[in-house]
């Protein structure tokens, strides 16, 4: 099996360390338009901005001997880009530092939404990069797909940058993962450039995905891909990108000659907002670092029959449905006092969601006002929801099992839920499998 190789930027200060996750105590074909800057502007700081540097902008100062002389396959989106926004794409053809190392880059990938990040819908179409001519993949179509074999023939090694939102359902990491699988099939160095937690690495929270439900391989005939679902690891994971491919490439048996360029400057308690990079949309349907935030208490929620807000500008930050009864939902979560939010009642109207949910119409919501982003719980949030939704609404509610048990990861605890079990006694339940997840995952953190 090949090694993880973690390059660290010489000279420069940087120190990667090994270090436990902190657990937090639940219930306690057309042409592609060229990329160019951040597609949406960074959100307000909250204190003074740190100097974090991206892998990208590591790997060309101080490992371009990686890609040097070679031909680059380059998996992206609009999320690749340096603290300026420029985006690898052009840093990778354009820069003075790629020309002088005679980096070729032949090929593009894209994933999930494309390669601009604005396709909410299956079968997002490749193309051709119209700044730099080089053609698009997608890696997208009834569902996540691995780099072909014929495309990585034509490469010497697989770049990656894509952003990840710290939550288990995210399916860019499917795409990293099928991704190092296949470079490994072709005996390919795969250099994954680092990138942030936007939520931070300090926390880590279920529930765990039940085994039953995972499934980390492409699809094949009569067994359908769960890109969102691909091993047993907490809801809120607590690392980045390169931190989930070190420990993939072990856990997995994927056995890819993997080469991680470590963000440097990003300490694990730093929100994205703290880091000074500019925040670009991850997906079309994660407009803030606040959603991104609440988007594991809501992502379960998309195997409801209720709306997350798709279609509206605050998408993730909400859930409603004609039938449901905010005031009364509203009542029983004000009751519990979770830490660091607080609840309203609103009418909100999704406008062309991409769930397809309410398109149009004037729905009763709950909307998740965040007062204090360093206590919320997110997996007690999402528990308490489907509590109080059950409650206030059960004869109303229905969840489609399945993809409501992939997301949330629990069946049992999602069953108990549903009958009105405690929600803090239904989190605390999970608390000692996640807290071995942070003991198992600690060999791969590259942060303090």
């Amino acid at each position: 099996m090949k090694r993880s190789i973690t390059h660290r930027a010489p000279g420069r200060g940087f120190r990667a360390a090994a270090v436990a996750v902190v657990v937090l105590l639940a219930g306690a074909a057309a042409a592609v338009p060229a990329l160019r800057d951040a597609v949406a502007g960074p959100e307000p700081n909250v204190r003074d901005a740190g100097t974090v540097v991206p892998g990208i902008t590591v790997l060309l100062e101080d490992s371009v001997r990686l890609i040097r002389g070679k031909r680059v396959g380059l998996l992206t989106n609009q999320t690749g880009v340096d603290r300026s926004g420029t985006s690898d794409i052009a840093l990778l053809t354009r820069s003075a530092l790629a020309q002088r190392a005679a980096v070729h880059v032949a090929i593009l990938f894209s994933p999930e939404h494309g390669i601009r990040g604005q396709d909410d819908r299956e079968f997002v179409p490749g193309g051709m990069d119209s700044a730099s001519r080089v053609p698009v993949y997608s890696l997208y179509g009834a569902t996540v797909l691995p780099p072909p074999d014929s495309l990585l023939r034509r490469v010497d090694v697989l770049v990656i940058d894509l952003q990840d939102v710290g939550t288990r359902t995210w399916t860019y990491v499917a795409s990293v993962v099928y991704a190092m699988r296949a470079a490994a099939r072709n005996h390919m160095p795969v250099v994954v450039l680092d990138r942030p937690n936007p939520i931070t690495g300090t926390r880590t929270e279920g529930p765990m995905l039940d085994s039953s439900l995972a499934n980390p391989n492409e699809s094949t005939p009569g067994h359908p891909a769960r890109p969102y679902a691909l091993a047993p690891i907490p809801l809120r994971h607590g690392l980045t990108m390169g931190e989930l491919a070190r420990y993939y490439n072990d856990d997995l048996r994927v056995g890819a000659d993997l080469h991680v360029i470590p963000a440097r400057g990003w300490r694990r308690d730093q929100w994205f907002d703290e880091t000074g990079l500019p925040w670009i949309r991850p997906s079309p349907n994660l407009p803030s670092l606040t959603s991104a935030l609440l988007y594991p208490a809501l992502v379960a929620f998309e195997g409801s029959n209720l709306s997350v807000g798709r279609g509206t500008q605050d998408a993730f930050q909400r859930l409603g449905s004609p039938w449901l009864d905010a005031p009364r939902v509203v009542a029983l979560l004000s009751a519990r006092r979770l830490a660091g939010v607080r609840f309203d009642t609103e009418t909100f109207t999704p406008v062309a969601p991409g769930d397809g949910k309410f398109g149009g119409r004037a729905i009763r919501g709950v909307r998740i006002v965040v007062t204090d982003r360093s206590h919320v719980e997110t997996g007690r949030l999402g528990a308490a929801l489907l509590w109080a939704v059950a409650q206030a609404s059960g004869d109303s509610l229905r969840l489609d099992t399945t993809a409501f048990d992939l997301r949330f990861g629990d069946p049992a605890a999602r069953n108990a839920l549903v009958r009105g079990a405690d929600p803090d006694r239904t989190m605390a339940a999970v608390t000692p499998a996640v807290a071995a997840f942070t003991h198992r995952v600690a060999p791969y953190l590259l942060y303090r």
